[in-house]
């Protein structure tokens, strides 16, 4: 199973920045299975900050609704969090993850990719 994220890098606050992960080795439109974004700042602990099901439900951290959008295209098995109005909080490791296909617990995480905006 391979989780490979990517499209970090330093941007300017109120910039933004589009992640992509690319899932093989798994279904990735399993119907129960949920896809996510987590993040994990220095000296913080991880946080999730955005989740979007089969069917396209999103859900997001009340710290990044309304800037960032979680999306998914299950032609290339590929979930995406677009982010905007980045601000200097959001500088982060940013990881995808893959729940079981009960949607209740992540088990297959990527390798991270590093998210820095500067003020």
């Amino acid at each position: 199973v391979q989780l490979q994220a990517c499209g970090g890098g330093l941007v300017q606050a109120g910039g933004s920045l589009r992640l992509s992960c690319a899932v093989s080795g798994i279904i990735f439109n399993n119907r129960g299975r949920i896809m996510g974004w987590y993040r994990q700042a220095q000296g913080k602990q991880r946080e999730l900050v955005a989740t979007i099901s089969r069917d396209g439900t999103a859900n997001y951290s009340d710290s990044v609704k309304g800037r960032f959008t979680i999306s998914r295209d299950d032609a290339k098995n590929t979930v995406y969090l677009q982010m905007n109005s980045l601000k200097p909080e959001d500088t982060a490791v940013y990881y995808c993850a893959a729940s079981d296909t009960r949607g209740s617990t992540y088990v297959f995480w990527g390798q991270g990719t590093q998210v820095t905006v500067s003020s």
